[in-house]
């Protein structure tokens, strides 16, 4: 395994005792604040001038204008430095002097490939009813001539009915009779349930006698028949029924939600638990330099899932000695990067599959769900240690956050080691996790979604009682020494940085509120999940996450001034400030000052592997 990039740059967080600039900057960078941070003056690209640059870089954390040329930034200094970098073909915007310009944003946790399949399928978000979802799916099967095409759609979330229940067995009646004898399969919001019609059901071949597989629930009506719902691994008793998509397809769902995400800010995505045709995709895309974006991909679980659950035996191991000829090395291009591993440990809080130590509070039999096993986490993670690989496990319990670095430290990660293994979610954790600063003394990312504690407001006190004080704990996290990354987990929400820089800043306080809760996070510490931590999480702190002299030019530019004093309140308008341009590679990618221009064509290349 390479060396990974140097920290030397980097400032570690700590708990907030004073403003996020004077964090930022120490004694030995105030020699750089004197004077402008440039390449030679020859004429840029790009020149931004009398903008607000938060460049989250300690030796300059702010300045008014910033240079590029050739794919990377060559000035970040004053106005007036930057007129040096102007020539006849330069392209100059002189913003105004609420105008912000960020590092370029990154999506730590996302589906990309699921949002661009999600963009042509049923929207059942929002939806407050089984009769509304009904009548959707009704309305998608008028519209469906082909009599076996399956109607699939995704959002619905059983906390929105009323009563707050999964569909019963009338529902499924009521399900039958919308679909038009269509098969219908429609994901929960988190993509931990889904609900089937009888025709989906009997294209997958089940039944009443049907087995819950391990890690798995099928809920019955009480005859014992499906009612429709399945959560966890009980899902693939379905999609294994379900077209796959083909390799084109996968293609145009890359490009369009490439598109989708770039206008609203996002250069960067890590996209988690990728199938080998989704990861093909992507390196044809990437080879022929029509990937807009960058991806740092993560494979999803290589082993097979009934071998998961017996990490013990000899078939286990055979393949396990066969997985570095299947997966090969770790690989990485311009805009394409797979390094890492998606493993799956507990199901999701909404759904009641999260492991968790005690009892649900809402549902006092239930504890959630295990999808593999510990023992499965820690030999996946030998594994990654000597090939290069980095694993992100899903773990949302408290009890699967605690069994994942139980396994992760069995299997000799160390922070000394600095293979940046993660956690992903982390929605709640234990007194124990947070005073025995686990993550940090691992060196374990914790990769957590802010928009999931707003959205999950409505009914996570009702699951989990008086431990949601230890939930979505950012603050304490951050205070403990861990490192955090930021992530949206689109599709399960929305797929747009602004809202989910609004969550951590403001978490759950109410509309109207003038000041932040105390757990929340600072501006600067925001912005910081999503670019130069997001960076560090992905391995690319040396080239990107900062707005530095020789940095990669990923940029993102939206109107209104962000401070990072933390004696102002945050901002209570982000979600509503408009993306200005979206910058990859120097070449604008989203354009939203109405001058449009495509992104600039790069070179084909095959991709190197990275040893």
């Amino acid at each position: 395994m390479a060396d990974p990039p140097a920290m030397t740059d980097l400032v570690p967080f700590q708990p907030r005792v004073s403003s996020f600039v004077s964090r930022l900057v120490g004694a030995a960078a105030l020699g750089a604040l004197l004077g402008p941070a440039t390449a030679s003056a020859q004429p840029a690209d790009l020149v931004i001038q009398n903008a607000h640059v938060l460049t989250m870089d300690p030796a300059r954390p702010s300045a008014s204008a910033v240079a590029v040329r050739d794919h990377r930034i060559v000035y970040v200094g004053d106005q007036t430095g930057s007129a040096a970098h102007i020539g006849p073909r330069t392209r100059v915007i002189t913003a105004t002097s609420d105008t912000t310009v960020l590092p370029g944003l990154h999506d730590a946790h996302a589906h990309l490939v699921g949002l661009g399949l999600s963009l042509r399928a049923l929207d059942l978000r929002g939806l407050d009813s089984v009769a509304a979802v009904r009548q959707a799916v009704a309305k998608a099967a008028q519209a469906q001539p082909d009599p076996r095409a399956w109607i699939v759609g995704r959002g619905w979330d059983q906390n929105r009915f009323s009563p707050p229940e999964f569909p019963d067995a009338a529902a499924l009646r009521a399900l039958d009779e919308a679909s038009a004898g269509h098969p219908v399969w429609l994901r929960r919001i988190d993509g931990h349930a889904g609900w089937a019609n009888h025709a989906a059901m009997q294209l997958a071949g089940l039944s009443k006698k049907t087995a819950e597989p391990e890690g798995g629930r099928i809920l019955r009506d009480p005859s014992g028949e499906p009612t429709g719902i399945f959560i966890d691994n009980a899902m693939d008793l379905i999609e294994r029924a379900l077209p796959k998509p083909s390799g084109p397809e996968l293609e145009a769902a890359i490009i369009t939600a490439s598109g989708y995400v770039a206008a609203r800010g996002l250069t960067a995505v890590s996209d988690m638990g990728l199938s080998p045709e989704a990861i093909g995709a992507y390196r044809r895309l990437a080879e022929q330099g029509r990937l807009p974006i960058r991806i740092y991909g993560y494979a999803d679980d290589p082993m097979p899932a009934k071998l998961q659950q017996f990490p013990l035996s000899s078939a286990y191991r055979s393949e396990l000695e066969r997985l570095s000829q299947r997966l090969g090395p770790p690989e990485h291009s311009s805009h394409f990067t797979l390094r890492g591993i998606k493993l799956y440990l507990d199901g999701a809080l909404g759904s009641r599959g999260a492991a968790l130590e005690q009892p649900y509070s809402d549902d006092p039999k239930n504890t959630g769900l295990l999808l593999t096993t510990p023992e499965h986490i820690e030999m996946m993670a030998r594994w990654a240690l000597i090939h290069g690989y980095q694993i992100a496990t899903h773990a949302i319990g408290d009890r699967a956050v605690h069994l994942a670095l139980d396994a992760y430290q069995r299997a000799g990660v160390r922070a000394e080691r600095n293979v940046r293994f993660r956690i992903e979610h982390v929605q709640v954790v234990s007194e124990d996790i947070l005073s025995q600063r686990r993550f940090q003394e691992l060196g374990v990312i914790a990769s957590m979604q802010p928009q999931h504690a707003t959205s999950d407001a409505p009914w996570a006190e009702k699951r989990l009682g008086e431990r949601i004080r230890f939930a979505y704990a950012w603050r304490p996290l951050l205070d403990s020494g861990a490192r955090l990354c930021g992530g949206s987990d689109f599709p399960i929400e929305e797929a747009d940085p602004r809202l989910a820089l609004h969550s951590a800043v403001w978490k759950t306080a109410p509309a109207g509120a003038t000041k932040a809760p105390a757990d929340a996070l600072s501006v600067g510490e925001a912005v910081r999940l999503y670019s130069s931590d997001a960076a560090y999480a992905t391995f690319a702190e040396d080239k990107l996450g900062r707005i530095a002299v020789g940095m990669l030019a990923d940029l993102t530019v939206l109107e209104g001034k962000l401070s990072l004093d933390d004696k102002e309140p945050p901002p209570t308008d982000l979600p509503r400030r408009k993306i200005l341009l979206t910058v990859v590679d120097g070449a604008v990618i989203y354009d939203g000052l109405g001058q449009s221009q495509a992104s600039r064509p790069r070179r084909r290349g095959r991709l190197v592997p990275r040893h």
